[in-house]
Formats: structure tokens, C-alpha cells, sequence
């Protein structure tokens, strides 16, 4: 059974998923790139095309969201999935169940940033990008950057309702909510929490590698992380479609500040839209 990484878009899921993939999947805990790539994103046309189906045909992807997910299902791994969608049942299918799912680490970070980071993304205005995320709920040619090669259609929900969904997995005490704010602050603790909740999840003691931590936490440093970027380039990189030129991933990071980057406009339509979720979560 895998863990679910799941966010609304540009909340801070690569972080999340560099320090989980440096810490189960290198010896050493020193981060690159190509670790990553041991956590997989959901959905991608690639894994339901090995099943045969038909990728052009959404209605038939939908229905077959729960068989992709158990022929990639290993049992005895820890093995996370990456997702942006929302919890959704689309006409009597859901996106996953419990005999899938181990449980959720779902990232969330406020919408005041995510709509600045939205914005160099997509290269877009930051009054579009807040009405990204308080009226679109899919994300289609190419979801996850122009640099790779998936066309799937991610149903991401708006933000608000993108958070609100993942909820349900409380009930079953399968659930941790993150704040990438949090994980700005402390990192190591906040890294230490996730694990201890995945080891809980998978039933084993609590031990942790402290001299592999060190390195996570040093490697997976803002700087270290836009110098490979520049260096090697990131896949999951966005490209400018009117100049061709790459926009960088790592662009602000801990430095993004709404408070210094948003119009007044921008700054009450979100607020006014997401008022509940932001004060449950001290946004507000």
C-alpha cells in the first residue's frame, strides 16, 4: 500500500518529496534530482496506457483510476505517490480507496503564496492566478511543466476544495496535514514528524538515521536546490511559451512574500473566497 503526497499545486510537494525520497532512497541522504523519480506522480498517462487503456478517452481513465493503482501497488515497500488532484468521485468512481491508500501527507501552504508562485509558474498575473485557484478545477496540458512529456488531465479541485477533501482520511487516523510554512521554519522537525507518522502507518518503530538526516536537511537547502536547477536543470521546470525560455522552479522559496508582492485586489479576493480554510489553518 502506498502514502499519498498530496496539495494543491505549488504548495511544496517537491520539498516534501526530496526529503522523503533522499531519506528512503539513498544510502547517504544526500539529495539529487534523479531520486525523485522514485516517487511517482498520479495520475500519469503511462501507467494506464501499460494497462492498455485508452488515454484519449477520459471516461475510461476516470473508471480505471482504482485498477492502476492496484497494479502498482507492492505491498511490502514504502512507496508514496504524488498527487494534485482532490478526492473526488466522478460518476460512482473515486480517485482511490483504503485498499490502496496507507494514508495521506497532505501539503499545504497559504494561498496568498501559492497564488505569486502560480503566477512565475504559469506566467501568468497574479489576479489570474487567484482565479486559478478560486474557480478551476482541472489541470490539463501538461499539469506538471512543459518540460515533461504527460498529457494527463489532473483534477485538481480549487484550492479549498483540494484541502477540504483530503479530510476524510482523519477519520481513519491515516491523515497528516503539513504546512510548508512549517517546514520553512523547522525543517528538521517538521521531517522528523512525517516520519514518525509513516513509520507509525507502516507499523514500525520509530528509529531514526540522524547522520542521513543532517545530510537531508543540508542538501535540501533553497540554495543547493536552485543551484541544481541551474546546473542540471529540473524536469518538472515550466517553460515561457512566448520566449522558450525556461522558468526557474526554484524561484522564490522562503522569500515569496504576498504581503510584498500582491496588489490589494489580489489580496482581499483570496481572503474574501478561502475566509474559513485560512482561519482554521491560521492564515487569517
Amino acid at each position: 500500500m502506498f502514502i499519498w503526497l498530496a496539495s494543491y499545486p505549488k504548495s511544496g510537494n517537491t520539498l516534501v518529496r526530496s526529503l522523503l525520497a533522499a531519506y528512503f532512497f539513498s544510502k547517504d541522504g544526500i539529495h539529487s534530482f534523479d531520486l525523485i523519480k522514485n516517487i511517482r506522480q498520479f495520475p500519469h498517462s503511462s501507467l494506464f496506457e501499460r494497462l492498455g487503456v485508452n488515454i484519449k478517452n477520459e471516461k475510461e481513465v476516470i473508471k480505471n483510476y482504482i485498477q492502476v493503482q492496484e497494479s502498482i501497488n507492492k505491498k511490502n515497500e514504502i512507496q508514496f505517490l504524488k498527487t494534485h488532484s482532490y478526492l473526488f468521485n466522478i460518476e460512482g468512481n473515486n480517485f482511490t480507496n483504503l485498499n490502496n491508500s496507507l494514508g495521506v501527507i497532505y501539503i499545504v501552504r497559504d494561498p496568498r503564496n501559492v497564488v505569486t508562485s502560480a503566477a512565475n509558474f504559469y506566467n501568468i498575473s497574479p489576479i489570474d492566478a487567484a482565479d486559478h485557484l478560486i474557480h478551476t478545477t482541472q489541470i490539463s496540458e501538461n499539469p506538471f511543466g512543459s518540460n515533461l512529456p504527460d498529457k494527463s488531465i489532473v483534477y485538481s479541485g480549487t484550492w479549498n476544495g483540494n484541502f477540504n477533501s483530503w479530510k476524510s482520511f482523519k477519520s481513519q487516523g491515516k491523515y497528516l496535514l503539513i504546512k510548508y510554512e512549517d517546514l520553512i521554519a523547522d525543517k528538521e522537525a517538521t521531517l522528523k514528524k512525517i516520519l514518525k507518522f509513516i513509520y507509525k502507518l507502516k507499523n514500525i518503530n520509530f528509529e531514526i538515521d540522524e547522520i542521513k538526516l543532517k545530510n537531508i536537511i543540508e542538501s535540501t537547502s533553497f540554495e543547493n536546490m536552485q543551484k541544481l536547477e541551474r546546473e542540471k536543470g529540473f524536469i518538472e521546470s515550466s517553460t515561457n511559451k512566448k520566449t522558450g525560455e525556461k522558468i526557474a522552479f526554484f524561484n522564490l522559496g522562503p522569500k515569496n512574500n504576498w504581503k510584498k508582492s500582491l496588489d490589494l485586489e489580489v489580496i482581499k479576493k483570496i481572503e474574501k473566497a478561502f475566509k474559513k480554510e485560512m482561519e482554521e489553518l491560521g492564515y487569517l
